[in-house]
């Protein structure tokens, strides 16, 4: 189907299409569950305004089949191979406002769900797959240098920057975990930072793994970006550090789930939408995945709970 058609029987006679599912978001986890609904001949509804997360990276890798393609390129393919199903329509917009509603003809749940050009359509399900928002510690030179040099995903990123000096910026507990991790790739220094600096413990692991403790924070990255020529630090020394990792704060890139009253766990770097086992939140007929569902991210496991999402979507409206 064309984008932006509208489908399900009689729709021409109702100011709002009817779907069976809308899928708020189109990265790895929104079309890996389109993919498994088209395929059931479900009316969906992909709803997308354009900005994956992962847009900021220059190759995606460790995604099975599509290692070192762009992010871009991956989703356009995938895009395209979804579009050639006949009860997908796919909207190049942003959701504005989402809410449940109950008419006379549908003894099943329905959600009203509002777009950024004031068209509304119904739904039988919802699936979040909105992804997350980061953001970053404030150093200057670190945003610009964002998903190239400096990178969250050790396993994403970590064999491009191999035998490099590899710097982990602390921002979080768990950010000892992930220097202990680097040393496989490159010599690995652990910035403290302003935090207070690891246990005893904590240090001599990080130390027996070869990895070096400065706690004077970094104040500045240097060099002509995307490449790092070095960090300055509060002190006025210069190390010679080319590849950063850091964790980023993330949140919700829009107030979607609040709104439909979804509950939220509290994870490492920030919230998540709290989901069971079939990827259903505690709203009955609100399902989510990927990003903006787990508090680990990666490529392939956004899309793995994609596919889990769609399959229990599915049967959800087969086993009413």
């Amino acid at each position: 189907m064309s984008q932006n058609a509208s489908v399900g029987a009689g729709n021409s006679a109702r100011a709002k299409p009817r779907y069976d599912v809308a899928i708020i978001g189109a990265g790895f986890a929104g079309l890996s569950a389109a993919l498994q609904l088209a395929r059931a001949r479900r009316t969906i509804c992909v709803i997308d305004g354009g900005e994956p997360r992962n847009r900021f990276a220059t190759t995606s890798h460790g995604f099975l089949g599509h290692d070192g393609k762009t992010p871009s390129e991956i989703r356009t393919t995938a895009i395209d191979q979804l579009c050639r199903y006949d009860t997908v329509d796919f909207r190049e917009t942003m959701v504005t406002k989402a809410a449940a509603c109950k008419v006379p003809d549908a003894p099943d749940r329905l959600f009203d769900i509002t777009l950024a050009d004031g068209s509304l359509i119904e739904t039988h399900r919802i699936i979040l797959a909105t992804g997350v928002r980061d953001t970053l510690p404030d150093i200057p030179g670190l945003t610009e240098r964002w998903g190239k040099t400096v990178l969250h995903c050790p396993y994403c990123h970590g064999y491009e920057v191999r035998d490099t000096e590899i710097g982990v910026i602390a921002t979080m507990p768990q950010s000892s975990h992930q220097a202990m991790l680097l040393p496989d790739w490159g010599p690995t220094t652990y910035f403290t930072q302003s935090g207070p600096t690891p246990d005893q413990d904590t240090l001599m692991t990080l130390r027996d793994s070869g990895i070096t403790i400065e706690t004077s924070p970094i104040v500045e990255i240097l060099g002509t970006a995307p490449a790092i020529a070095g960090v300055k630090l509060a002190d006025g020394r210069i190390l010679a550090i080319r590849a950063l990792f850091v964790g980023p704060t993330v949140s919700m890139p829009n107030p979607i789930a609040e709104m439909l009253g979804c509950q939220f766990e509290t994870g490492p770097q920030g919230p998540f939408i709290e989901v069971d086992a079939s990827k259903e939140t505690n709203v009955p007929g609100v399902f989510a995945a990927g990003d903006a569902a787990a508090a680990g991210h990666n490529a392939t496991l956004a899309s793995a709970a994609g596919v889990m999402a769609g399959v229990a979507v599915h049967q959800s409206l087969v086993f009413k």
